[in-house]
């Protein structure tokens, strides 16, 4: 047996006993939720109706195994108004909404493009248009709504989770030390809320798996939680004077948690080296230059979704080996970056 092989081995029984199943909420989701209930709890000036409600995401919500090295920098919060909601482009405007939203909404579309703006379509990014206002009727319980008679487009601007709030942006993200509550910064994702599966991932339910994950359970799980659409332009967009100020990116976030978690812990510890490489390596690292890196916590993932889907549970399993897996996927990623391709994964 080789050196090499033999230190394989060691690493992989080591990371397989220590990268423990979760048996209670760890500080870290805990830090989330009182971050959250924090949010949640704000009042929000300009709208005495609008409540924030938030979503634990990233990595806090993605794993449930406990590694030696957590590897949790922030707490990343998504948070929509309970006065705004986005619907897939053609369907009906609702007449029931959950609890969590107020008895005013109103409802934009999710369009792909704008037809005055030259070359405003990309994958993955759209336009919210207002369509519906939205009133809940105590009668029938239901919301009765009414169609506005002019296009609106809603800005990504000003996009902060409250008035006053004194954190720092970056990308669609505002960063805020609550020191007086937790230990991690919070990374907090204002965004419009989309209750069902939008159409510009509708292949994504029904395209061909040949190894049965994810399963039909799942899948029915993840489009049922539908959406949210974040108030960022595409990085190509941003100096545009119109397309940067009005476009949104889809986020399938709610998807990946349940995704994620649907894993076999082999494959939640693998993601969680791949992370650990890259941010140890420095290659998610672009240090004070605000150029865009070339490689990115995203692509890991969507690496290991593509991985999941397309290989079988044994190309996990089969003669077990951390290090060899993880140097095959690094491989692929090497592929991706060099074909310059990595295509999304919904």
């Amino acid at each position: 047996m080789s050196h090499q092989r033999r230190l394989d081995e060691i690493v992989t029984t080591f990371l397989l006993n220590t990268c423990r199943l979760r048996p209670q909420i760890s500080k870290h989701a805990l830090e989330a939720v009182v971050c959250c209930v924090k949010l949640a709890t704000v009042h929000y000036v300009q709208e005495d109706d609008l409540r924030l409600i938030p979503l634990t995401t990233g990595s806090g919500a993605e794993f449930y195994i406990e590694p030696m090295l957590p590897l949790v920098g922030d707490v990343d919060v998504m948070c929509h108004g309970s006065t705004e909601l986005a619907i897939a482009r053609g369907h009906p405007p609702p007449t029931q909404l959950p609890a969590e939203f107020s008895d005013y909404v109103q409802v934009h579309e999710i369009v792909d493009y704008v037809p005055w703006i030259a070359d405003s379509h990309l994958p993955g990014y759209v336009y919210l248009q207002l369509r519906y206002l939205l009133t809940y009727c105590t009668d029938d319980e239901k919301y009765n709504y009414f169609e506005y008679d002019y296009e609106l487009l809603l800005p990504n601007l000003s996009r902060g989770p409250v008035d006053g709030d004194t954190g720092n942006l970056h990308g669609p993200a505002v960063t805020t030390d609550y020191s007086d509550t937790s230990q991690l910064p919070v990374d907090t994702v204002r965004c419009a809320r989309c209750l069902s599966w939008p159409t510009q991932a509708a292949d994504w339910p029904t395209r061909h798996r040949n190894h049965d994950w994810p399963d039909s359970a799942t899948v029915d799980r993840v489009v049922n939680n539908g959406c949210d659409v974040v108030g960022v332009a595409h990085r190509q967009c941003r100096q545009h004077e119109l397309i940067g100020t009005l476009q949104w990116r889809l986020s399938f976030s709610r998807a990946e948690i349940v995704l994620i978690n649907s894993w076999m812990p082999v494959q939640q510890i693998i993601y969680h080296m791949l992370r650990v490489f890259m941010k140890t390596e420095r290659l998610t690292d672009n240090g004070d230059n605000y150029e865009p890196i070339a490689v990115s916590n995203y692509h890991i993932k969507t690496l290991m979704l593509w991985t999941c889907e397309t290989e079988p549970r044994s190309w996990w399993t089969r003669n077990l080996n951390l290090i060899k897996i993880c140097a095959e996927l690094l491989r692929s990623l090497t592929v991706w970056l060099t074909d310059a391709r990595c295509a999304h994964y919904f």
